[in-house]
């Protein structure tokens, strides 16, 4: 297997839904960002464009991009649907190609416009037509067990109840990570990864004063006795990632510095009605494959669609905590769905340099019950 590195990535500003983006495409805003991405590193060329897209207005998204952006129409690009996991899939199979030796340079992330996700119909000859108004829907199904508009946060739900979580648990979380990601912005440890966008320069949905006495005030989503809220559960964005991933060959011939060494990825699935397991199912079997550790980890990101997710990990390792999302997760920055994947990818290389380097592990969930993570090594 040949080596695969990754020299360079740049994402969006993260926006609210129906906030700074919401009239604008997102095969727009992410051409705007891929051409900026080849201009700072000098690209004239690449073997082919991975996107990832989750509710979009479907057709080959990242196609349409590419060619929005003038890239050469002979270059192919592919949109890749594992809903939130889809940049992270997408990545999966940049380097894949590099390192089975098919290609040099690959550009892979995500897109994601929550803010034009358009309403569906099913056919009045399908059954499911029925179930709803009109039979239009706006989530799809994805288990053969159950079919409703809110199952991302039913998930969330269960796997708490299941695991005997407490609201107060899932709520430390929320705080937590608004309070990293708020210092984070502070501090601009993020800033140079981010290409503004229609007069946006920085993510707009960290709360700078986040607080329990918020937080408690907030109605649980499933009536009495339930723990999950709006503050546990991560808001739905609008923005976009890439990252660049090239062949040892190719950065000799150009004499450019890698940043990153990618070492491994894996997919897994799982219990689709258990979904925020997912990332700590994918996590784990990469480790397991690769005979490492989380302690031999520098840093660690798993993308926090629901607070539920932080807990599991950090009852498991209590003392790796600091090392778990640095700089705050979605439940503060927000989740772009088929973008999130490549955000936690460029987060997850400036945790491993603050952290001194080494080994980086990232996972993410995905509608479905399915996961994707991804194990890097820091060369600068």
């Amino acid at each position: 297997m040949k080596n695969v590195y990754i020299f360079g990535g740049l994402r969006t500003p993260l926006a609210k839904h129906g906030g700074h983006f919401r009239s604008l495409r997102p095969e727009c805003f992410t051409a705007e960002l891929l051409s900026a991405l080849l201009k700072q590193y000098s690209i004239n060329e690449v073997d082919a464009i991975f996107c990832g897209n989750a509710v979009g207005t479907g057709g080959n998204l990242a196609r349409l991009t590419a060619l929005l952006a003038g890239i050469d129409e002979r270059v192919p690009a592919v949109t890749i649907d594992m809903q939130c996991a889809s940049a992270a899939a997408s990545l999966d199979f940049a380097f894949s190609r590099l390192a089975s030796g098919q290609g040099h340079l690959y550009v892979a992330g995500g897109m994601e416009s929550r803010s034009l996700q358009p309403v569906r119909r099913y056919a009045e000859t399908d059954e499911r037509h029925a179930l709803f108004p009109h039979g239009e829907y706006m989530a799809a199904q994805f288990s053969p067990k159950e079919l409703t508009e809110n199952a991302m946060l039913r998930g969330a739900e269960r796997t708490a109840k299941e695991e005997k979580v407490s609201r107060t648990e899932l709520e430390e979380w929320a705080v937590r990570s608004h309070a990293r990601a708020a210092a984070a912005r502070r501090e601009s440890s993020l800033q140079e990864l981010i290409f503004p966008v229609a007069g946006l320069s920085k993510d707009d949905g960290i709360r700078e004063t986040m607080s329990f006495d918020f937080l408690k005030r907030l109605p649980p989503l499933f009536g009495t006795g339930g723990v999950t809220t709006a503050g546990t559960s991560c808001r739905t964005n609008d923005g976009a990632a890439l990252a660049l991933l090239c062949s040892e060959e190719y950065l000799t011939k150009m004499e450019k510095k890698p940043k990153v060494r990618l070492l491994a990825m894996e997919m897994s699935g799982g219990d689709p009605l258990y979904s925020p397991r997912g990332a700590m199912q994918a996590a784990d079997q990469l480790l397991e494959r690769m005979r490492l550790s989380y302690e031999d980890m520098a840093a660690i990101e798993f993308n926090e669609a629901f607070a539920v997710i932080d807990v599991l990990f950090a009852r498991r390792y209590p003392k790796l905590v600091e090392r778990y999302n640095t700089f705050g997760g979605a439940l503060a920055y927000g989740h772009p769905y088929g973008a999130s994947g490549a955000v936690l990818l460029l987060h997850l290389i400036e945790a491993v340099k603050k952290h001194g380097g080494g080994y980086g592990l990232l996972s993410i969930a995905g509608a479905g019950g399915v996961g994707e993570a991804i194990l890097l090594e820091v060369c600068e």
